[in-house]
């Protein structure tokens, strides 16, 4: 159902996936928008090792909250920042696409608690997060990707 990457000896192991996502503050959601076209927004993200899930939250209610409604389905991609070589123009950079279903983290103190943990990736300021949390939760939407496949690869510019 899925396709797997064209060139195989550029393809990333699991582990390489799993280690970008977690490392990478923000990669660009893509869902089925309004008729039918694709709709991708950058979008800030956190790995749970636990469940294997990508943690998102946003506004309550909006063009992305009305595609996953319509629609679970959707793809997250993330870039590591990549390197280049001493005067060389060509970047040398490693992607993660994760396909899967979007759901809404129904249970208030769950979501609470995903939101404090992808807070806590951007900051370490308790005080600020808490405060945020506060401040902002009831109006807060929590979802996750459910990851259904997830390829990787390194890419050359040249």
């Amino acid at each position: 159902m899925f396709r797997e990457v064209t060139r195989k000896k550029q393809a990333l192991s699991n582990e390489v996936c799993v280690s970008i996502l977690k490392q990478e503050l923000r990669g660009v959601l893509s869902v089925i928008g309004d008729d039918g076209y694709p709709y991708g927004m950058p979008m800030n993200h956190w790995y749970n090792e636990e469940d294997g899930r990508l943690y998102f939250h946003s506004g309550m209610s909006g063009h992305k909250v009305d595609a996953m409604k319509q629609c679970a389905k959707a793809s997250f991609c993330v870039m590591d920042k990549g390197i280049r070589a001493e005067d060389d123009w060509a970047l040398n950079f490693q992607s993660v696409i994760v396909f899967g279903r979007l759901e809404i983290v129904e249970d208030p103190d769950r979501a609470i608690e995903m939101i404090r943990a992808l807070s806590n990736h951007f900051t370490d300021d308790s005080s600020y997060v808490e405060h945020e949390i506060q401040q902002a939760a009831k109006r807060t939407l929590c979802f996750c990707l459910i990851p259904e496949h997830m390829t990787g690869k390194r890419v050359n510019e040249k």
